[in-house]
């Protein structure tokens, strides 16, 4: 983020940020149009990079949660932050083809991909509050988005055990918990989602017709997208996450 941005979105946002945990003073909440719900456009992200494009709130928000980690010689880094749906929409249709040029049913490859990939659309990286976080202090592994990363003896344990005390009072809550009972998309340790924006966003998200905009932007694969699928992917994969994030 540049330094007019940085001033700029601070003064915007610094409220926010020193009120935490109470999320119900945000205003605009029931304010979000459909292609910002669906990363078709934002005017609140703001960034010069992948990785440091994001809602204004959430910059100023990990600004602040950086600098507190820092001084426990933890260098929080961001490997992926606002995704815009044409780039879910790449990644999604890549892997689509991938998996039916290897035999894969139409069905196997959706049920395949939507292990650890949203279908575009419907990505909680389209509203810029959602980061995959690492420490960029040890040594990286060639794969850094793995879970045995953040346990154990895995590089990014001291990060982990920081977030988990830490990273809620700066507004900050892991996303796809590890938790038996929880259904949709694999445990990601690295995905933290900035709660007095998320929360409001799901709300209004929920309100959506997801089925007609997966079909009317003919995404590949749309075709097989029945209501018993839709319905399911609803309650498990955008749903079925940590309770703080949810209103």
């Amino acid at each position: 983020m540049n330094r007019k941005n940085f001033i700029k979105t601070s003064l915007i946002a610094g409220t926010a940020v020193t009120f935490l945990p109470s999320y119900t003073s945000i205003t605009w909440q029931n304010s979000f149009s459909r292609d910002q719900l669906i990363g078709k456009g934002n005017l609140n992200i703001i960034g010069e990079s992948y990785t440091s494009t994001m809602h204004t709130e959430t910059a100023v928000a990990l600004t602040k949660m950086k600098a507190a980690a820092l001084k426990e010689d933890i260098a929080i880094e961001v490997v992926s932050a606002y995704r815009s749906f044409q780039r879910q929409k790449e990644i999604y249709e890549g892997k689509y083809s991938r998996f039916i040029g290897q035999g894969l049913s139409p069905m196997e490859a959706i049920e395949k991909i939507i292990e650890y990939s949203t279908i575009p659309g419907t990505s909680r990286h389209h509203w810029g509050t959602d980061l995959d976080l690492i420490d960029s202090n040890p040594k990286r592994p060639e794969s850094v988005l793995q879970a045995k990363n953040f346990h154990g003896k895995g590089p990014f344990c001291k990060l982990k055990e920081w977030l988990d005390i830490h990273a809620a009072s700066f507004g900050f809550h892991e996303v796809y918990t590890n938790n038996a009972h929880r259904k949709g998309f694999a445990y990601e340790p690295w995905h933290m989602s900035y709660a007095p924006v998320s929360i409001p966003m799901l709300k209004a998200y929920k309100k959506l017709d997801v089925k007609a905009i997966l079909q009317e932007e003919q995404i590949k694969g749309s075709e097989h997208f029945t209501h018993d699928f839709i319905t399911r992917y609803r309650k498990e994969n955008i749903l079925d996450i940590n309770p703080e994030l949810l209103s």
